[in-house]
């Protein structure tokens, strides 16, 4: 379901929000570090700003349940083997630090490439990044 909400919302909304724009309280399955509304089991903590139709950034709440953690990083896991190709691998090294304990924390990321596209009117992410990836020339 929520993956589903997620395309709809990248094909047919994101383009579309010119004004900038937060979007809230996305769906469970596509944030699978981002902690749940106490609320709403099936939404999490978690907001994206937008401007001209591209996201400038990505924020939410961390999820500091252990047990939690770990069953999403195995529903992610399933839903890879089902053919779903974003996935969180496992992570024990995270599910032990979190199991001593990790205080309530959010993250927030701003893509700065995409900031400086907006104020110097470029459409193209690989016109602002100073190394941008090349693909081989094919012999």
């Amino acid at each position: 379901r929520g993956k589903i909400i997620g395309e709809l919302m990248e094909q047919f909304l994101e383009p579309n929000l010119i004004q900038p724009t937060f979007l809230y309280d996305y769906p469970r399955d596509i944030s699978p570090l981002a902690k749940t509304k106490p609320e709403d089991s099936q939404t999490v903590e978690r907001f994206e700003g937008f401007i001209a139709g591209m996201e400038l950034c990505n924020a939410f709440t961390e999820l500091n349940d252990p047990l939690e953690q770990e069953k999403r990083f195995l529903e992610m896991g399933r839903t890879y083997a089902e053919g779903n190709e974003e996935r969180h691998p496992m992570d024990e090294d995270f599910l032990r630090a979190l199991a001593y304990g990790m205080p309530p924390t959010g993250g927030f990321g701003m893509g700065v490439d995409r900031l400086v596209m907006l104020l110097t009117g470029q459409h193209n992410i690989r016109e602002v990044i100073l190394f941008p990836p090349v693909r081989e020339l094919e012999r």
